[in-house]
């Protein structure tokens, strides 16, 4: 049997380019990256974010799609792997709060990587006009009708800390659709105990509320901080919360 030397050379990688391709893939898809049920990016993004060609791009989402990992239909590629549930008290729900009152609500999310809003920025300790990863969520009637818009700005400790995060900035163009309901799982796994204040308050010559939340971690370090505004004649904000019994 051959024996290795630490001299020898790493083991080559024998599968196609496109298996090795599939395979990142597939890791994003677990980790939660991409979340179950939601749109792929584009091939072109694709093959941006992996520097491969389209082909390539196209050889690997057809294995995922023989492994049942993908579904294709008209409106493009979607994740199917199960979610793994998610620990935390369904207080803390991101952006804000539990789900619209509406059933039939439909919800519309993206990132940018953008400048953020000045009160953001001197909450997480930004410099003037740095950019970071901003989070834009919107739900609507299905007749059109607003029921809640939320704007999340991330901190720079928070896209060092948690690497599904970070690597939203490669897709952060602001049209691919990014739910980011796990974001405070994913913070809890990268080994962050989340501190959560919420502050409500009318919004002025309106109908409507203001939740403000700033999430810092154990080390008193701002993580994020969003801004939700509910119309009050249209929506209801609920909180939920859980907690274990005493032993």
């Amino acid at each position: 049997m051959a024996r290795t030397t630490p001299n020898d050379p790493p083991p080559v990688d024998a599968r196609p380019l496109y298996g090795r391709i599939a395979a990142l893939l597939l890791g994003e898809l677990r980790d939660g990256t991409i979340p179950p049920g939601e749109r792929l990016p584009g091939e072109r993004h694709l093959a941006a974010h992996f520097g491969v060609s389209r082909e390539t791009v196209r050889q690997a989402l057809e294995v995922l799609r023989r492994s049942g990992v993908v579904a294709t239909d008209r409106r493009g590629s979607h994740a199917m792997l199960p979610g793994r549930p998610v620990e935390s008290p369904g207080s803390l729900a991101f952006p804000v709060g539990a789900r619209p009152a509406d059933p039939c609500a439909l919800d519309e999310a993206t990132v940018t990587w953008e400048v953020p809003p000045p009160e953001h920025a001197r909450e997480l300790g930004l410099a003037p006009h740095r950019p970071t990863l901003v989070h834009r969520y919107r739900s609507v009637t299905p007749d059109g009708r607003s029921l809640r818009t939320a704007v999340t700005s991330f901190s720079a400790v928070a896209l060092a800390e948690v690497a599904e995060l970070a690597r939203y900035r490669d897709r952060a163009d602001g049209a691919t659709p990014a739910q980011l309901g796990r974001a405070y799982d994913w913070m809890r796994k990268a080994g962050l105990c989340l501190h959560h204040r919420d502050s409500i308050s009318q919004v002025s010559q309106a109908a409507s509320v203001r939740v403000t939340r700033r999430v810092h971690d154990q080390y008193a370090r701002p993580l994020e901080i969003t801004d939700l505004v509910v119309h009050a004649e249209q929506d209801a904000l609920v909180y939920e919360f859980t907690l274990p019994a005493a032993v």
